[in-house]
């Protein structure tokens, strides 16, 4: 874990070339690639090894991102309870402004999201949003309808956030996988199958290669597997 901290720290300083944050993908799955037994079903994987490490992780980033299916499903605060550390600043992609006024992160006070909404939305909730004290960010779609995360992720990085760690779902590793827009990955692996939903639901593009780790690091958390790297192209 250290490692990956200092990694984290060297590449924040060296990253105005990205013209946004370094971005970490950081997730827990099944043997046989499942984040869950069923969509909008939260399906605890990690143990508490690993739990801790992903705890750390968060610490070590400014801010932390998921969509709002994982809102939806997990109800998460996304905080590092159980290390020492700062709470990174949470993220919310939410296209058409649905979250619930009552998740958990909409009632934090200490650290109100950032949602990353499309433009054109219908902005009904938008009030009640800023009332709570979020900050709406509005970024260009998709041809799928969905926000753009490319273009998102640079808005972050005028908000000064250089470091930026993503936990899910299943749509947002697949966009930010198949537009190469992830610079480390940390993967836990869970000893046990689950045929439930799939990370990958298609195939991923084919440029050069596919996405791919340099250099993996396989570490053993009680009974989980953590594997980390930076992410690179790869070829079989």
């Amino acid at each position: 874990m250290e490692n990956i901290e200092r990694w984290l720290e060297e590449e924040g300083q060296s990253s105005e070339y990205l013209n946004r944050p370094v971005v970490t993908l950081s997730y827990a799955q099944s043997l046989d690639g499942c984040l869950a037994v069923q969509r909008g079903r939260q399906t605890p994987l990690s143990g508490p090894e690993a739990l801790i490490i992903t705890h750390r992780l968060r610490a070590a980033h400014q801010a932390i991102l998921v969509g709002l299916g994982t809102v939806l499903a997990d109800d998460p605060r996304l905080t590092v309870r159980l290390v020492d550390g700062a709470d990174p600043q949470p993220v919310i992609v939410d296209t058409h402004l649905r979250i619930p006024l009552e998740s958990s992160l909409m009632t934090r006070t200490d650290l109100p999201p950032i949602i990353l909404y499309g433009e054109g939305a219908d902005m009904k909730s938008r009030d009640a949003l800023l009332q709570r004290g979020a900050r709406l960010v509005a970024c260009p779609i998709t041809t799928e309808g969905k926000v753009d995360l490319h273009a998102a992720f640079r808005k972050l990085r005028e908000f000064g956030i250089r470091s930026l760690m993503i936990e899910g779902g299943v749509r947002i590793i697949s966009h930010v996988l198949a537009r190469r827009l992830a610079d480390l990955a940390v993967i836990t692996i869970c000893p046990l199958w689950l045929g439930g939903l799939r990370l990958l639901e298609s195939p991923l593009n084919r440029s050069s290669g596919w996405p791919g780790l340099e250099g993996p690091v396989y570490e053993a958390a009680g009974r989980d597997l953590v594997i980390w790297g930076k992410m690179k192209e790869s070829t079989l």
